[in-house]
């Protein structure tokens, strides 16, 4: 495989950089949600959040990088369709990723909670504490995460049919290594 026919070394660190973190979140939101108001709870919040702002940025590092790197074309094989759905999808992931955490930072300033990065320093409160939307807007939080969430399981399953029954080599633009 050339190596025009393979995403950067770093569109694919930060593509799994970002996936990894975005699982994690999701699972922490997950777990974070049932669980009764304790110690271990808050810190799980300021964990979650810390995870949110750090995806948000390496997002946006993600972006520029998508911007100024030429992706590889598509296999010739694939139908325009099939390369509509591709690109319609990642965009929609881009759009995602910058929407999920953005609702995350909203929904937190809402309530009235800050957001301190890494324990280290208080991000700027974007709206005033405001019960009135705060449930809306923790609503719109969990909304977008469930649509990323069957997203990347499309996603995932588009790379293993690609994998698996195509068998056309498509995955490995993104895998680490040679």
């Amino acid at each position: 495989m050339a190596n025009n026919e393979r995403y950067s070394t770093v569109s694919v660190a930060l593509h799994w950089l970002v996936a990894l973190l975005i699982i994690a979140a999701f699972s922490l939101g997950w777990v974070m949600t049932d669980m009764k108001i304790s110690p271990t709870k808050l810190q799980y919040y300021s964990y979650h959040k810390w995870i949110g702002v750090t995806v948000l940025a390496l997002v946006a590092l993600r972006l520029l990088n998508r911007l100024l790197s030429k992706a590889p074309d598509y296999p010739a094989h694939m139908s325009v369709l099939q390369q509509k759905a591709a690109s319609y999808t990642h965009l929609l992931l881009y759009v995602l990723m910058f929407a999920v955490p953005l609702s995350g930072y909203f929904y937190t300033c809402a309530a009235g909670y800050p957001v301190v990065y890494l324990g280290l320093f208080e991000l700027p409160s974007v709206i005033a504490p405001n019960p009135e939307i705060k449930h809306s807007l923790k609503e719109l939080h969990e909304m977008l995460n469930y649509g990323m969430a069957v997203l990347v399981l499309m996603h995932i399953a588009a790379a293993l049919k690609h994998q698996f029954i195509d068998k056309d080599g498509l995955l490995r633009r993104m895998m680490p290594g040679k």
